[in-house]
């Protein structure tokens, strides 16, 4: 398997131990529970989340579901979240917000999540994620959450000028994953700030009450941010009132052969790599190597002699191929949303069982018990 994704400390910090032996997620729980886990005994744990906004688009899934598909093979100890409370900071509608979560759920699942290799799970039906989220919070100054670049964004499209939970959801971004003494993170580059952010407070944690948490590192994929087809200076997203500019993981061939052929490129026909001058194309470059698993040398070897109209039905016929069983075993894990239900319900429990013993020794260290 070739691996795609690299890890990366953003803070000084000590060599991977090596990993314990049969450190199966249900061995971890049995450990927790009979109190074996040492705590200067640092356990690798990878903790990831996606928030639910329905079905995946094209680089939602390069950026980050495919590389969680990687590390359940790579790790022993994995924990893949729905995060629906972080999506309350932007309104949704109560029966839209539940069906996304169904949705999601059932798209990580077909692209091979594998509720036995790892824990997934909904946020909200592990209330301790919100209780450390508190006590973190009153360790965390105001002015370094106003300084994060999300906030400063995305409180101008509200009318209230920002609500608090729209401040302080890296709070609870770092109580997610400190909650589990999670050691590696999976990010994004623009979620990088926020891991650093998570990093500071659990060295702030560690100095006033004890050595307790690991610093966690960041694991950065080496997949390249997929851009808009139709503005390749900008990421592709879901929220793009440009209905050609995204590509979701359940559009049909013949329409994700229309988004690529109106693909914004350039006037030079030659199929190359070079962001800066022509984003357009290594854009589609990067699409194709992604889903191919070809490295970028390699797919521009194949293109030699194409041009650019027709290199896009090539980018376009990959995804196809790519996306074809995910979009089927979606449709077929929607037909059945009691075991959606049951999968995240099953998933929480583990979860919980492995956070609980961790959540009342911070409790004890904070001085509530």
């Amino acid at each position: 398997m070739r691996r795609r994704f690299r890890a990366c400390t953003l803070v000084p910090s000590s060599p991977r131990p090596p990993r314990p032996a049969m450190a199966t997620p249900g061995g971890l729980i049995r450990a927790a529970r009979r109190g074996t886990l040492a705590q200067n005994m640092v356990m690798d744990r990878i903790f990831s989340g996606i928030q639910p906004t329905g079905t995946p688009h094209l680089g939602n899934y390069l950026g980050a579901i495919q590389n969680w598909v990687n590390l359940q093979e790579e790790y022993s100890s994995v924990l893949y979240s729905i995060m629906d409370m972080h999506s309350l900071t932007m309104p949704k509608e109560p029966a839209v917000l539940r069906q996304n979560i169904l949705d999601t759920t059932a798209a990580v699942l077909a692209c091979g999540i594998d509720p036995k290799k790892c824990f997934l799970f909904r946020q909200s039906l592990v209330p301790e994620h919100a209780e450390l989220a508190w006590i973190l919070g009153c360790i965390t100054n105001v002015p370094r959450l106003l300084r994060l670049p999300q906030w400063k964004m995305k409180r101008a499209s509200q009318s209230n000028g920002g609500t608090v939970g729209l401040l302080t959801y890296p709070v609870l971004q770092a109580a997610d994953i400190l909650l589990y003494k999670s050691t590696h993170v999976p990010v994004g580059e623009d979620q990088v700030l926020h891991l650093e952010l998570a990093q500071d407070i659990a060295q702030h944690f560690n100095k006033k009450y004890g050595e307790f948490f690991p610093v966690p590192k960041a694991i950065l994929s080496t997949t390249k941010k997929i851009k808009s087809l139709r503005d390749p200076t900008v990421k592709m997203s879901k929220s793009d009132p440009q209905k050609l500019a995204t590509v979701n993981i359940v559009d049909s061939p013949d329409e994700i052969v229309l988004k690529f052929r109106k693909a914004v490129t350039d006037f030079t026909s030659e199929v190359t790599y070079d962001p800066a001058s022509r984003p357009g194309v290594s854009n589609l470059v990067s699409i194709h190597a992604a889903v191919s698993g070809l490295s970028t040398e390699e797919v521009l070897h194949q293109s030699v002699g194409l041009d650019t109209a027709h290199y896009k039905m090539v980018v376009a016929e990959a995804v196809i191929q790519k996306f074809a069983p995910i979009r089927n075993e979606i449709k077929k894990l929607q037909e059945d949303k009691s075991h959606l239900i049951k999968v995240l319900e099953a998933g929480a429990e583990k979860a919980k069982e492995l956070a609980t013993p961790i959540y009342q020794e911070i409790r004890r260290l904070v001085g509530f018990q």
